[in-house]
């Protein structure tokens, strides 16, 4: 009985998830891009956050507000169109470290989550329905 449940499974195949793994993270980041900008503009309120609380080693705070801001519209649709998947969910994984390691440590079962679709990603690529795949790059 198993093996016949187990068949069925396979024939979900990769396309439906990947789709999923793609499109529910790149919502989170794109809402956290929009809320960190009016209009064209990065809101004095984020500016302020990455001064005082999202505090990174490294990197200068304007320059990270500026970052995280661009990245989390680009690298959203471009996992939600399948197009440079792999490296998006890569730079998004690397973000969710960043994110994990020096801002909000205690939410590691959230980014724990994030971080599982991205691995995937990029373990796995972006499914049949994907830019990538119709432009066979990927």
């Amino acid at each position: 009985m198993m093996a016949r449940v187990n068949a069925l499974l396979d024939r979900l195949g990769w396309d439906i998830p990947a789709l999923a793994l793609r499109v529910f993270p790149a919502v989170v980041f794109w809402q956290s891009g929009r809320s960190k900008v009016e209009g064209f503009q990065i809101k004095d309120s984020t500016w302020f956050l990455f001064e005082q609380e999202y505090k990174l080693p490294l990197i200068p705070s304007d320059w990270a507000a500026v970052m995280a801001t661009m990245a989390e519209h680009a690298l959203p649709v471009l996992l939600v169109l399948g197009l440079a998947t792999r490296l998006s969910a890569l730079a998004l994984l690397g973000m969710t470290a960043v994110i994990q390691l020096f801002v909000y440590p205690e939410a590691w079962p959230t980014h724990g989550l994030w971080a599982a679709c991205f691995l995937a990603l990029v373990a796995r690529g972006p499914g049949r329905l994907s830019l990538d795949h119709l432009l066979r790059l990927g």
